[in-house]
């Protein structure tokens, strides 16, 4: 039975400033999330890690690099685990956002058109890409452990496929940063072992 471990970037400065980031290039780990990485990459010592895949974005492959250079994997970057695109979002205050166009954090959870009218990739689209690599590992790596790193949202999405989560849901539930989110998989069928995991040993088990 494999594993498929979704790893959130760690500690980027556009989280201390409440910055909708998005794709946007440029944004650093902070000294604490540099120091969030490498307390993760120790926990994934003695998980015998066979892959690690990373999104394109600064945040998640400076995270993915310290992993991989403590666990002596290599990384490979697929855009699949991007980030989402927050079209006209982009770069602005979360509290401005929300005060100019309400909650579109829920509006994009509930797949409401206003998301694609100002060009924010919708959670469909999400799901499907993060499926996507999903099943590429499930076929390049059967019964292997495998790490995605990523951010908050691809990493939803991925739970919103096995566990019937509504709207409200997903917006209350916050993905830690450096947080572990892992994933059985056998037979191409998935279960839930580990929300927000800041220690692994209990994961050992085969039950």
């Amino acid at each position: 039975m494999g594993q498929i471990i979704f790893l959130r970037h760690g500690q980027a400065k556009n989280n201390t400033e409440r910055i909708l980031a998005g794709r946007t290039e440029g944004i650093p780990l902070t000294e604490v999330g540099i120091e969030q990485a490498k307390h993760t990459a120790e926990l994934l010592e003695h998980m015998n890690i066979s892959a690690i895949y990373s999104s394109p974005i600064q945040r998640a492959k400076h995270t993915a690099e310290i992993v991989g250079q403590h666990n002596s994997v290599d990384v490979t970057i697929d855009d699949r685990l991007i980030e989402l695109d927050m079209g006209k979002f982009t770069g602005m205050p979360y509290d401005e956002i929300i005060n100019s166009h309400g909650n579109v954090f829920m509006k994009f959870y509930n797949g409401e058109l206003e998301i694609a009218h100002n060009g924010v990739e919708t959670f469909f689209d999400v799901k499907k890409r993060v499926l996507g690599i999903v099943n590429h590992v499930i076929e390049s790596h059967p019964d292997e452990n495998v790490v995605l790193v990523t951010h908050m949202d691809p990493i939803k999405a991925m739970l919103s496929t096995i566990v019937d989560l509504s709207s409200t849901n997903l917006f209350e539930l916050i993905i830690a940063n450096a947080s572990l989110n892992i994933f059985k998989e056998k037979n191409q069928k998935f279960s839930l072992s580990g929300l927000n995991v800041m220690h692994t040993s209990r994961f050992d088990q085969n039950w």
